[in-house]
């Protein structure tokens, strides 16, 4: 037979209060029925824990030794229960997420300091990556909801939420494509391009858009990271492709972003999860958060 919590509340009343009487009355249970549950824990025990006549009840030596323990086991096991029901609340627990360097420069802090606001206890585990990883580490179950870019085809993902990224074109205020309004893809063939690596979710779409039209890139270097790409043009090195609600682009008062006059140039994204994978509910708040947040950038984008 296996120690229970109602067993151990009762010795531990008895023990505090030295009466069977007062210890019911505290546990609002009958004097009967505290009987049984101590007779039961010192069946489990297979030792006698009270010396008890008509006048008194004393712990023997046993329940002496027992009583530190039980009353630490009670209060790590209430803790355990409190933990576990403010986990299926969605009032603590963690929000494992991977995402788009672009999302978490950009979006994500104010969305974990908005969470953090009306759920203290949340906490975040993110992983900022290239899409391609995102997507292998929402399938290997390392996070539970990734934020990624490109084509998706993979039926093990179940899309929340899909938009477009638009992508600009960022290059100093000196450069010759500085007084055009828009740009088009073919001013873009006919300048030296800092284009992201290969396996890029905006490399994939910049590719296809020049493969499409039948036109090649000069490319003068190729970074993996955005904010390398953001120096070399700096540099006067040429001209690179961004989406637009990159942190980088706005952060160089030096440098200037142009729309790209042509459908081709834009970024698909999704939040996923794997499919039947069931979402804590504080990442499900977060989630929901997430989707309106990401609404209302996309309205804002086509206004």
């Amino acid at each position: 037979m296996d120690l229970n919590l109602r067993d151990i509340r009762a010795f531990i009343a008895v023990a505090q209060t030295g009466s069977f009487t007062r210890a019911a009355t505290r546990l609002h249970l009958s004097q009967p029925a505290l009987t049984v549950q101590i007779r039961r824990l010192e069946e489990t025990v297979g030792l006698r824990l009270f010396d008890r006549n008509s006048r008194n009840v004393a712990l023997t030596p046993t329940g002496r030794e027992l009583l530190p323990l039980l009353q630490k086991s009670l209060h790590d096991m209430e803790h355990v229960l409190i933990d576990a029901r403010a986990l299926g609340e969605g009032s603590s627990g963690t929000v494992r997420i991977a995402c788009l360097p672009t999302f978490a420069a950009s979006v994500l802090p104010e969305l974990v300091q908005d969470l953090k606001k009306t759920v203290p206890r949340v906490s975040f585990h993110v992983r900022d990556v290239v899409a391609s990883m995102v997507n292998t580490l929402v399938r290997n179950e390392e996070v539970d909801i990734g934020l990624t870019g490109g084509e998706l085809g993979d039926a093990g993902f179940e899309v929340l939420h899909a938009g477009i990224d638009r992508l600009v074109a960022v290059f100093p205020k000196r450069h010759a494509l500085a007084r055009r309004k828009r740009i088009t893809l073919a001013d873009l063939a006919s300048v030296p391009l800092v284009l992201t690596a290969q396996g890029t979710s905006v490399r994939a779409v910049v590719d296809n858009a020049f493969a499409d039209a039948q036109a090649m890139p000069e490319i003068a270097c190729e970074p993996t990271y955005m904010m390398s790409a953001v120096a070399m043009v700096r540099a006067g090195l040429g001209v690179t492709i961004l989406p637009a609600s990159a942190r980088e682009v706005r952060a160089e008062p030096e440098l200037i972003v142009r729309p790209i006059d042509d459908p081709a140039f834009t970024r698909p994204i999704a939040l996923i999860k794997k499919r039947g994978k069931t979402l804590p509910p504080v990442t499900e708040t977060f989630v929901a958060v997430l989707i309106e947040k990401l609404g209302r950038i996309a309205t804002a984008g086509q206004a």
